[in-house]
């Protein structure tokens, strides 16, 4: 059985979906693999590395989608790509079906079985495979380091002969993944930190990283079943804009990362709240392509409103490819060892097994 993997559009995406490593991985399952020609040379990986372990290079896109029976990608495919894709292959990527919604139903239309990986259930077991964490992890870090640098002042307190410079204030909206890694990297800088969330059970994760976290009085059950938050109630939301007010006037710089699976993010920062920051103040906005959790917030733009810098995080993945690539690319690894049975010599679509079920999309 042949794995395929072909460029992606470098406009809009840097990352990769095989290394030479995943890729030396995958083979010892007993697949083969091919990738396009100049397929990783961007991040600096040439294919003489991946040549090394045993990968074949293809000259052409339309060669790629010919032979391999499981194509891997990051993104949902092209229209350009998706008419090249012969009937009944696998597919497996980041495909985003909510957004993708055209490109999804012609692929289903050629019979194409489609595995979307930020579909996977929060099981011990797809850890390994959960690309929203590793990518998540990664955007925290950066949101910060990014924040920091539109900021213009220090961030650790500094004593000096010439009197000492105060700790900055950062506050983190959303307590999952990407936030509770915005804390740590925060905390490593010499911020002081706070974080909300709608989800009680997050406490413990905040303080155990140095953070403090800021609750609203609540009775309501907050988290889903599978360990995400839910849309809040009009009551709860009231309640949040009020600790939202007092915080907001004490803090310098607030990430947004607050998301609902298959929904628009929740809007938490309204125009008024927004205008309780202090000029020279950021709001990063990590949600900004799902909507945005601030006012003022559009992805790939930094607005200016009453002195304070609202940014709106884009295609954030793409400053960090390298190391991206390497964790999506573990995470993909994972998944196909758990798809391709070596007994068989073939892919087990096994509906029973809950990670191909949950990602396995069937209709639109």
């Amino acid at each position: 059985m042949i794995v395929g993997s072909i460029k992606e559009n470098l406009s809009l995406e840097k990352r990769v979906a095989l290394t030479p490593e995943s890729s030396k991985n995958l083979m010892s399952l007993g697949l083969k693999i091919c990738i396009e020609k100049n397929y990783a040379n961007h991040l600096g990986i040439k294919d003489e590395e991946f040549k090394k372990v045993g990968v074949e290079i293809k000259d052409s896109t339309e060669e790629i989608l010919n032979l391999c029976n499981l194509l891997v990608k990051v993104n949902c495919p092209l229209d350009g790509e998706i008419s090249k894709i012969k009937n009944s292959t696998i597919l497996v990527g980041m495909l985003n079906p909510n957004i993708n919604n055209k490109e999804i139903t012609e692929l289903l239309k050629k019979n194409i079985k489609l595995f979307s990986l930020e579909l996977l259930p929060r099981i011990t077991r797809a850890q390994s495979m959960d690309v929203l964490s590793s990518q998540s992890n990664l955007a925290g870090y950066r949101s910060v380091v990014d924040s920091i640098f539109e900021f213009e002042k220090a961030i650790p307190m500094m004593m000096t002969a010439a009197g000492t410079v105060p700790a900055a204030k950062i506050l983190v909206i959303g307590a999952g993944v990407a936030g509770l890694q915005a804390i740590a990297t925060a905390k490593r800088l010499g911020a002081i930190v706070s974080a909300t969330d709608v989800r009680i059970a997050s406490k413990e994760q905040v303080e155990s990283l140095g953070g403090k976290f800021l609750t609203v009085d609540q009775e309501e059950d907050m988290e889903t079943s599978g360990g995400y938050a839910k849309e809040a109630s009009e009551s709860y939301k009231k309640k949040q804009a009020e600790m939202m007010r007092e915080a907001l006037k004490k803090n310098d710089i607030v990430i947004c990362t607050a998301l609902i699976p298959g929904k628009p993010a929740p809007r938490i920062l309204n125009e008024d709240l927004v205008k309780q920051l202090k000029p020279g103040s950021i709001v990063y906005d990590l949600a900004a392509e799902q909507g945005g959790n601030s006012a003022y917030s559009e992805a790939g733009k930094i607005n200016e409103i009453n002195g304070v810098k609202i940014i709106g995080a884009k295609n954030l993945m793409n400053r960090l490819p390298l190391t991206a690539s390497n964790l999506y690319s573990k995470n993909l690894f994972s998944f196909i060892r758990n798809l391709y049975s070596r007994e068989k010599q073939d892919f087990n679509i096994n509906l029973e097994d809950e990670i191909i079920n949950k990602t396995l999309i069937k209709d639109i």
